[in-house]
């Protein structure tokens, strides 16, 4: 099913509390103000997110966030952007997730971003354009180790969605952090993240709400596979350099 929105009645959720304690001495600001070629990964969403038309941004800000607003000023894109404060970003995505309650419960189709992705523009054409109440990415190629989430098939279905994979399957490939939720589920997602929250998950990544949801109707949710196209998460020194001189010279914008 492919819902009937345009970009423009979207929200754009942006997940950019964490402070990067992963990258060491080599990066003290928000990762989502890290530079490639002259140009934040916050200014390279701003302005891949305007491009395709999406109509509103809500980024979830802790570690420096007044940095992170005025970055924003400087970039200035004909967006509608808003900043929602978690003070508990030292613990697990999900908070960062919640403090949005407010724009998942708005009765609009939300995406839901890491902040900390350098990625093709096309990933987003891919996005928008996806089949399913909710829509995630999957690259099939996936690094080793308990690091990545795994979106895990059965046939087509997705049967689990986790680092460690509890339920048996076919094929598994690596989640790129980026969903399209209906506004029916991104409602759904708004009430499980509560519940996990009040049952003492502060600790938890976001993923386990959606996870959660997976395995209650996975009829519900499709994936689009983006193994063709670059991109990288960066947590680790590693993964900055991997960015700059692997995937910066693929990108198509």
């Amino acid at each position: 099913m492919i819902l009937s929105h345009t970009p423009s009645d979207l929200v754009a959720i942006i997940l950019a509390a964490g402070y990067g304690r992963r990258l060491g001495e080599r990066h003290e600001q928000p990762k989502v103000l890290l530079e490639f070629d002259g140009r934040s990964l916050l200014e390279r969403r701003l302005r891949t997110l305007e491009a395709c038309g999406v109509g509103a941004v809500s980024i979830t800000i802790g570690h420096d966030g007044e940095r992170v607003r005025a970055a924003v000023d400087l970039i200035a894109p004909r967006l509608d952007v808003r900043f929602i404060e978690n003070p508990r970003y030292r613990e697990g995505s999900l908070l960062s997730l919640l403090a949005q309650r407010e724009v998942l419960d708005s009765g609009r189709p939300v995406l839901v971003m890491d902040g900390d992705v350098l990625h093709d523009r096309r990933m987003i054409d891919r996005l928008l354009g996806g089949a399913g109440e909710v829509v995630l990415l999957v690259d099939p190629e996936l690094e080793p180790g308990d690091e990545p989430v795994k979106v895990c098939f059965r046939g087509d279905m997705i049967v689990d969605f986790r680092k460690r994979p509890e339920f048996p399957h076919d094929r598994h490939g690596e989640s790129v952090g980026f969903f399209r939720f209906s506004p029916a589920m991104a409602a759904k997602l708004a009430a499980r993240c509560q519940v996990l929250a009040d049952a003492g998950g502060g600790m938890l990544e976001y993923e386990e709400a959606i996870r959660d949801l997976i395995l209650e109707a996975p009829e519900r949710f499709g994936a689009e596979d983006v193994g063709d196209l670059p991109w990288t998460e960066i947590d680790f020194p590693e993964d900055v350099d991997r960015a700059r001189d692997v995937i910066l010279p693929q990108l198509s914008d």
